[in-house]
């Protein structure tokens, strides 16, 4: 229930929305250069076909980020950083087509990484029946294989959901485990999409706020040379 009035809940959300944006537009930049080969990952989500070009989700503010996301690739796979791609792969049984259109099913384009990336290349591919690539079995043997590993750049979509809740469990994980971690977020290299009530800059907004107050470090952008 909301306890308050429209006029009020409108003005005071417009007021928390306002502080949220410039607290958002003061955060710092960070270079690519101070992170540390032996401790540092590249996640990718969702950065396919179904996403950027194809299909009911498609989204043209997702797909504005592939270069950006491709050079940070490319700067990572020189550096020897591990690199994974999340990618939505689904069948018609899925129970999420209650909550999203049905998209990005197995054996279709939509699924395929976007074809930037693929030119780049030097990734792992775990294919995802979720929103959240960490409960995928895959991902679990990866960080387990992988457990000087503790720094995380993540990029991708959608930032209020594949993102926010892959890089809190995430955070929550390490949490779990009394290790110290750097889960970082680039806001210019994260999008999510507009269809009806889904308001993309609202929910984009909010979702870098409740990360930033989760633990992870969301940071303007990763400046590579």
């Amino acid at each position: 229930m909301i306890k308050a009035n429209k006029d009020n809940f409108l003005k005071e959300s417009g007021k928390a929305l306002e502080e949220i944006y410039e607290m958002l537009q003061s955060l710092k930049r960070i270079s690519l250069e101070e992170l540390q080969k032996e401790r540092t990952a590249l996640i990718m989500v969702d950065l396919i076909n179904g996403f950027t070009r194809e299909g009911a989700l498609k989204s043209p503010r997702v797909e504005q980020i592939l270069p950006s996301a491709a050079k940070l690739q490319r700067a990572c796979l020189l550096k020897g950083f591990p690199i994974l791609a999340f990618a939505d792969s689904h069948s018609m049984a899925s129970p999420e087509f209650a909550s999203y259109p049905p998209h990005c099913l197995t054996g279709t384009s939509e699924e395929e990484i976007a074809e930037e990336l693929q030119q780049v290349g030097g990734y792992q591919l775990i294919r995802k029946n979720s929103t959240n690539g960490f409960l995928e079995e895959a991902f679990s043997r990866w960080l387990k294989e992988n457990d000087r590993i503790d720094t995380f750049l993540i990029v991708g979509d959608c930032t209020d959901i594949c993102i926010q809740q892959f890089a809190e469990t995430l955070k929550t994980w390490f949490n779990k485990e009394n290790k110290e971690s750097r889960i970082i977020v680039p806001m210019d290299l994260v999008e999510t999409y507009e269809l009806g009530m889904h308001n993309g800059n609202l929910v984009h907004v909010m979702a870098l706020y409740n990360m930033t107050i989760n633990g992870v470090e969301v940071v303007q952008s990763v400046e590579v040379q």
